[in-house]
């Protein structure tokens, strides 16, 4: 026996084992190896940020659906793979042992679930999948929320804990690039990625069928030693472990480690890499474009007129604003009675243009957000509605700042119609950016 491959106790196959096995190798070989152009097409090859690296690494086929997949793009790939399984067994009457296949089928699934759950584990570890809440999302009342909001906000004001989850994440995946510690990462992976799942479920998540997709394939990767974990554990019996290995001759060894190196280096280190330097510099959740300079925060609207004619403060009047916040970047939210159709987009998405960014609005209702773009030359705001629902509403508004505390908004709204606003700034404390041990002087 060559000192490099070694082979089970017993590697005799059964024709249950053989039929079983064609299915698996089939199906999983679909489901991890990508053969949508669209896929490859989606990608910035030339100029990889990280946000291209993490779709590379939250790839799933979808044949029958767009979005994150559909449990129907599996049904038909399990059609596929049972109809292949029966031709590859009217062809292979002969073999009595799959080891080899099955070996490199295991290492497929390994490194791709492996690589699946690195790339959601760096946007935690650097807290940029959760954020701390916006100006906007901190004055939001919480009815006016949906449960994934709410769940992802709860994350958000918790960094240090989102980053422990991160961890937890990059670490199954390293120990699914070696073998010997795979079963340890699948079974890391069950929990945490199990608890994603059902979060999901509660939450009203979109990202439910891809956390199971990680749970199936951190299933097959534990079933390789399940029984042996079982005698052991709670039969208390003498195992062996299986030390198979398949013979690699000539070159193939160092073509073996260059490969993993590659894919260590790229989808680790570099990924690794970008996303702290797109933490610091770029995080995706939240527009970058600096706003209206030294105007962040929440403001009381004083005073609405429209068409000249002063509109008083009204809690059901859908046309006079509430209050309107500025954030740090170029938006500003408005709180009136005019009802919000919500924008329900609930699964990760790593936009690189600000336009793109909806974190800020998405699962929400009781605001309209709007992006802007100044003209400091001629104090003119140019205000378009970030809501798929309402695109194409924009407003051209003047602007005054008679002092730092107030700043006067005057021009066009959706309707046509002129308007005149009166906007002054409350200095509002926030216990979240406080902290817990802090006082609060009101």
């Amino acid at each position: 026996m060559s000192k490099t491959e070694n082979k089970p106790a017993n590697s005799h196959w059964s024709a249950i084992q053989k039929g079983i096995f064609r299915f698996l190798f089939i199906y999983f070989l679909l489901q991890a190896i990508p053969l949508d152009w669209k896929y490859y097409a989606k990608i910035n090859w030339l100029s990889l940020g990280y946000g291209d690296i993490f779709n590379i690494t939250r790839y799933i086929p979808r044949f029958l659906s767009a979005g994150l997949g559909s449990y129907a793009d599996w049904i038909l790939i399990a059609v596929i793979a049972l109809a292949g399984s029966l031709v590859w067994a009217s062809r292979d009457k002969k073999s009595e042992h799959y080891d080899v296949l099955y070996y490199w089928l295991r290492v497929i699934v390994r490194y791709r679930l492996a690589i699946g759950i690195i790339g959601y584990g760096f946007l935690k570890f650097f807290p940029l999948q959760a954020p701390f809440p916006s100006i906007s999302n901190l004055n939001t009342a919480y009815g006016d929320f949906t449960d994934w909001k709410i769940f992802s906000m709860s994350l958000g004001i918790v960094p240090n804990y989102e980053s422990f989850l991160g961890a937890v994440e990059i670490l199954a995946g390293l120990l699914l690039f070696w073998r010997r510690t795979a079963t340890v990462g699948a079974l890391i992976i069950l929990v945490f990625t199990g608890n994603v799942f059902i979060s999901n479920l509660a939450y009203e998540g979109g990202e439910q069928v891809y956390s199971f997709y990680l749970i199936s394939f951190a299933l097959f990767v534990l079933s390789f030693d399940a029984i042996r974990i079982y005698n052991l554990i709670s039969l208390e019996k003498p195992t062996e472990p299986n030390r198979f290995k398949p013979l690699l001759t000539g070159s193939q060894p160092i073509v073996r480690i260059a490969l993993k190196s590659l894919v260590v280096f790229f989808f680790v280190f570099l990924y690794g890499f970008k996303t702290y330097s797109g933490f610091h510099h770029n995080p995706y959740q939240f527009p970058t474009t600096p706003g209206l300079a030294k105007a962040s925060g929440i403001y009381n609207v004083s005073e609405f007129r429209v068409n000249g004619k002063v509109l008083p403060y009204s809690a059901t009047d859908s046309v006079r604003w509430k209050d309107v916040v500025f954030e740090k970047w170029a938006t500003i939210s408005v709180r009136s009675n005019r009802p919000v159709l919500i924008d329900s987009a609930n699964y990760e998405q790593v936009f690189e243009k600000d336009q793109d960014r909806d974190y800020e609005l998405t699962g929400t209702t009781g605001r309209h957000y709007y992006s802007y773009t100044q003209d400091t030359v001629n104090h003119t705001l140019l205000l378009e509605n970030k809501n798929s629902h309402y695109k194409g509403e924009k407003l051209s508004l003047k602007y005054t700042r008679p002092d730092t505390a107030t700043i006067i908004l005057s021009g066009i709204d959706r309707n046509k119609d002129s308007i005149y606003v009166v906007l002054n700034k409350i200095n509002k404390k926030y216990p979240l950016l406080l902290g817990r041990r802090k006082v609060l002087k009101l």
